[in-house]
């Protein structure tokens, strides 16, 4: 996805919890490489724990999902278009080919990070706060 800021501010909107709240989780501890961090959803009374595997300012943020070692893999790839944008790459891996719920996950997970996008695209472009505007 495009969005229309400097690499840097879109960094500093994933690893800044404070920033964070207006997009996507509600709670977190400051994203540092090698940290295991739990992201919170005070509107959904839940939470998960991530392992932050790699940080590579304003070009690259791997992490974890769980702590067991077991969880899918997310890399978040930041690359600059021009001064005033970016553009913003997410791959997950980890899913078993065998499981019998795949497609059903798969699909899950897209619309889960494109929401998550298009949540952040509005805040950082337009200062729009649509995170947990979803009825669950």
């Amino acid at each position: 996805m495009k969005i229309s800021k400097s690499v840097k501010d879109v960094f500093e909107a994933f690893v800044y919890p404070v920033q964070m709240a207006n997009y996507w989780f509600t709670g977190s501890d400051q994203w540092e490489q090698g940290k295991t961090i739990t992201l919170r959803y005070m509107e959904y009374n839940a939470q998960v724990d991530i392992k932050i595997l790699e940080l590579e300012e304003n070009k690259k943020i791997v992490f974890q999902w769980g702590t067991t070692g077991d969880g899918n893999v997310v890399t978040i790839t930041l690359k600059e278009l021009d001064s005033k944008s970016s553009l913003i790459e997410i791959n997950e891996v980890g899913f078993k080919e065998n499981d019998d719920e795949l497609i059903s996950k798969l699909l899950g997970n897209k619309e889960g990070w494109v929401y998550m996008l298009t949540c952040l695209k509005g805040y950082l472009e337009y200062g729009a706060i649509l995170r947990a505007a979803l009825v669950i």
